[in-house]
């Protein structure tokens, strides 16, 4: 299990799911991908490292350890696609995000099926029992679900991405009170931003974000370049640029972990 999904478990409301930082390839994935498929591209880079201040909370860390591209964790497992009309990927991606094909031997049906049962479900299953595990310790769940992509992809944005995307499904996901303060402290920063813009959270914000059963989900989509010397392979971490992005995501988690504080223990 492992090397499908990681949890680290902490002692606060806060979970951090962090559904494509993951790298690994099974071996019949592998098998499968084209050489331009097989340097997973499209990962969420540095996902622990970027949220290293995070202990301060002493957050539950819910990580992914497989590659997006043998499936991806925050699609619809139905097959659904999350902004109809728009470009996107599908739950087992059929190219990378700038639409260059990834497969030799493109996964059918059967073969989505599998992996939904042996690599999709496994990482949900352990998000949804830490959900709850939070809950029962602490009557309510912060869920942070954590992202990053390239600044500039034609296909899926016109123009450069803003550098904080913030994702509430429209304002459903979270208690208002809870978007509010963390749409405050991200005001606060200097980086371009947008509320549900482009990104307005995937499956896992959509599907656990519940305020009226104690959970308040946000989706954190950051552009690359607010962290990494280049959006490009090595793919390498910039701990000067990170410092002023990861003041920002703090303060803002900050809000978000107070106001859903105040908010659920104010309730009868």
């Amino acid at each position: 299990m492992t090397d499908i999904v990681s949890v680290t478990r902490g002692s606060s409301p806060l979970v951090l799911s962090m559904p494509h930082p993951g790298t690994g390839l099974p071996a019949e994935v592998a098998a499968q991908l084209n050489a331009r498929g097989s340097q997973v591209e499209d990962t969420d880079w540095h996902m622990r490292q970027l949220y290293g201040f995070a202990e301060r909370f002493q957050p539950t860390i819910v990580e992914a350890q497989l590659s997006r591209f043998v499936i991806d964790l925050n699609r619809d497992p139905a097959g659904v696609s999350l902004y109809p009309g728009q470009a996107t990927t599908e739950l087992v991606p059929t190219t990378t995000f700038d639409g260059a094909p990834i497969w030799n031997t493109a996964p059918d049906e059967a073969e989505i099926a599998r992996r939904r049962e042996a690599y999709f479900q496994p990482y949900h299953d352990a998000l949804a029992n830490e959900i709850a595990h939070a809950k029962a310790q602490h009557g309510f769940c912060l869920l942070w679900d954590c992202h990053s992509i390239k600044s500039v992809i034609p296909r899926l944005f016109p123009d450069t991405l803003p550098t904080l995307n913030l994702g509430t499904n429209s304002g459903q996901s979270p208690a208002p009170a809870v978007e509010v303060a963390a749409a405050q402290a991200m005001a606060g920063s200097t980086f371009t931003q947008v509320i549900n813009g482009r990104f307005k959270g995937g499956w896992i914000t959509r599907h656990y974000g519940q305020p009226a059963e104690h959970v308040h989900a946000l989706q954190m989509e950051i552009a690359l370049s607010a962290y990494l010397d280049d959006e490009a392979p090595p793919w390498t971490f910039a701990p000067g640029k990170a410092a002023s992005l990861q003041a920002t995501l703090s303060a803002m988690i900050d809000a978000a972990l107070a106001a859903a504080t105040q908010l659920e223990r104010s309730k009868p």
